[in-house]
């Protein structure tokens, strides 16, 4: 998902996307530490993704007050 495709999105959806990544990154950070992953820059991709979510969240939050 690219910043343009995030800044088209409702809040509403955003939050609801966020909680599923963060649910899938968590996921992902303990299955690696269990067996490695074929894609561990997999683990890095997600946190950035996150990262951007979350800062689209806080620009709006932002704009409002």
């Amino acid at each position: 998902m690219k910043k343009e495709e995030i800044k088209e999105l409702s809040t509403a959806d955003l939050t609801e996307r966020l909680a599923q990544m963060e649910k899938d990154y968590l996921q992902l950070k303990v299955n690696h530490s269990v067996s490695p992953l074929d894609n561990p820059a997999k683990i890095t991709a997600d946190r950035k993704m996150i990262a951007r979510v979350k800062t689209e969240l806080r620009q709006r939050e932002l704009n409002n007050k």
